[in-house]
This record gives structure tokens, sequence and C-alpha cells, in this order.
């Protein structure tokens, strides 16, 4: 295997497979492909990956139940393949947990780009931002955030956050009540500047309120700056 990592690529587009692989495997990632949603599962099985590549329009079993099922087998990071008009699918994907995702046609370059800086983030503990030093233990009243461990706890209880959502909450709680536009957050904690989805800040920003929040629809901790962005209330 290589020293890279593993990639599952699961598109039952053949020939994106096989550019997307020999572009993975030229960038030092062993790469196993699949071409629909039960090889996709059974592959994930066998190869133990990193990370998943998915295309959520797959025959068989849909990319989302996919995307349900490796998620409850492993916290594995996940990059969405999704095509123009399959807005539907993107926000229910996003809502999930993905981690990232990438709209067709793209260029190979930027989905091997957008692979190194998922795994760069779940191998280093990074976060990206200002004053942010990736691996101090945030103690903020009830809640703790530990950069080194990557871990969560609200109060007594262990919080299980995707690599986004603890990237997303332990940069805004590493500079309290600094406001943050969504364009800001793309850039500093998806890592790889592109055209991205605004959408995809606001899913994540909810799922973190529904995680830590004793009120999601009332935030205290992670506020709404209105016209502006979000700021973390200490």
């Amino acid at each position: 295997m290589s020293s890279d990592g593993h990639v599952l690529l699961v598109d039952d587009e053949p020939m994106v497979r096989d550019v997307l692989s020999r572009y993975l495997e030229r960038s030092g990632f062993a790469v196993t492909g699949a071409g629909d949603g039960a090889a996709a599962l059974a592959a994930f099985d066998r190869a133990k990956p990193d990370l998943v590549l998915l295309d959520l329009m797959l025959p068989l079993i849909d990319g989302i139940e996919v995307f349900r099922r490796i998620r409850s087998r492993a916290p594995v990071p996940v990059i969405m393949l999704t095509a123009k008009g399959e807005e539907v699918n993107r926000i229910a994907g996003l809502e999930l947990g993905a981690d990232d995702y990438v709209t067709k046609p793209f260029s190979p370059r930027e989905v091997v780009a957008r692979v190194k800086a998922v795994l760069r983030r779940g191998v280093t503990g990074d976060s990206v931002g200002r004053g942010g030093t990736g691996s101090r233990r945030l103690v903020l009243g009830d809640l703790v955030l530990d950069g080194a461990s990557r871990e969560c706890l609200l109060g007594e209880a262990s919080i299980v956050l995707t690599p986004k959502e603890f990237d997303l909450l332990y940069l805004m709680a590493s500079n309290p009540r600094v406001v943050f536009t969504r364009s800001d957050l793309l850039e500093l904690v998806w890592d790889v500047a592109f055209q991205g989805d605004p959408s995809t800040v606001t899913v994540h920003i909810r799922r973190l309120r529904q995680k830590i929040e004793a009120d999601p629809s009332r935030p205290t901790r992670i506020a709404t700056v209105w016209g502006h962005g979000y700021r973390f209330e200490p």
C-alpha cells in the first residue's frame, strides 16, 4: 500500500474511475475502485481505505445510502462527487457529515488536492486559522476541545464530530468573538481555494449547533452575526 494512503474511488463511469485512479496513483496513493453501491460497500469492508471518493448517483445502492452505511462502520473521511443540478443530494450528504464535495465536470488535479488536504488534516490535527495552533486543549466552560487527540467533550459526554466539524469548531473556538464570513470559513477550513458553495458552511454550522447547543434553535455558543457571518461566544 502507498505510504500516502488508500483511497476508495466509487463512480459508475469507468472513464472517471480510470482517470482519477491514474492521477491519484501518480500522487502516491493506493486506489481501489468500485462501480456501484453494493461493490463499494464490499470494497470498503475489504480494503479499509483512509478516504472515500463517492459519487452520489450510483446503481444498486444510491450514494447517500452508501454514505450512511460507511459512516456507521467507521469515521472515514468522505468527499462526494456530484453533478451539476444535484443540489438536493449534495445538501443531504453534507447534512450527514461529508467532509467535502467536488462538482462534475472537475479537474483531476483539484480532486487530488482535496484528497491531500482532507487526509493531511486528519493526520496532523492541524487547524488553519487566525491564532489556532491545532494542538492546544481549549476549555470553554463545560465544552472541551483537545486539538491533539481531536476529542470534543461537553460536560461528561463525548461528542462525536466529523473531521470538518471539529476543524470548524476548533477554528472558531480558538478565536472567540471573531466574526468569520462563510467565505472565510470555506477558505480556512476547507483548505483548498475554490468556488465553494456557502451552503457547505451553513449545513456544518447547523450540525454543530445540534450537537453542542442546549437549544439549537436559540444558539448561545455559535452566534449568527446577521449580514456578516458567525462567531464563537466563549
